[in-house]
């Protein structure tokens, strides 16, 4: 790898390392597996900077890398880990993009892992669809679907749970 490309790692890696460890606990949901996730992506990235094609798709290519060894890491632990909301605080990244509705963690949480990466990654990580695709491999009008199904399975979760409310 050449020293333009690892400096422009570098500073990718830098600049998005808070986005990537809560993608990789949006998988995981433990922190220390997450960090593990995040350390091994970042190998992952330096073993095969070479296969880069574009310095300007970087950011995506790096984010597919966190997700893969994510999905990785849970096909090979196959277990899921329930975390309490304090605790969550406690080891969660301090930022701007917490869930401040409870209804909404409740929501998400309930989605199917496919819809939820989607939705994470275009509402919490900012990614434009041809970015998504390009992370989860998939056709942009697939991504789109599975954005729009997701959005209205919220949509539907969230209305059943205020009528519940109300009653």
């Amino acid at each position: 790898m050449n020293k333009k490309m690892e400096k422009l790692l570098i500073e990718c890696i830098t600049e998005h390392k808070e986005n990537v460890y809560r993608l990789a606990y949006s998988y995981v949901k433990n922190a220390d597996d997450a960090l593990d996730i995040v350390q091994e992506a970042i190998h992952k990235a330096f073993s095969s900077a070479g296969s880069l094609k574009a310095e300007s798709s970087m950011k995506s290519w790096f984010y597919k890398i966190v997700v893969n060894t994510s999905l990785d890491f849970l096909r090979k632990h196959k277990r899921i880990q329930i975390v309490d909301d304090q605790t969550l605080e406690v080891h969660g990244p301090v930022s701007e993009d917490q869930y401040a509705n409870l209804d909404l963690k409740k929501a998400m949480d309930e989605l199917p892992a496919l819809y939820r990466s989607v939705i994470v990654l275009r509402y919490f990580e900012d990614l434009k669809i041809e970015e998504i695709a390009d992370v989860l491999n998939e056709n942009v009008n697939t991504i789109k679907t599975r954005l729009y199904t997701a959005l209205n399975k919220l949509r539907i979760t969230m209305s059943d749970d205020v009528l519940r409310e109300v009653k």
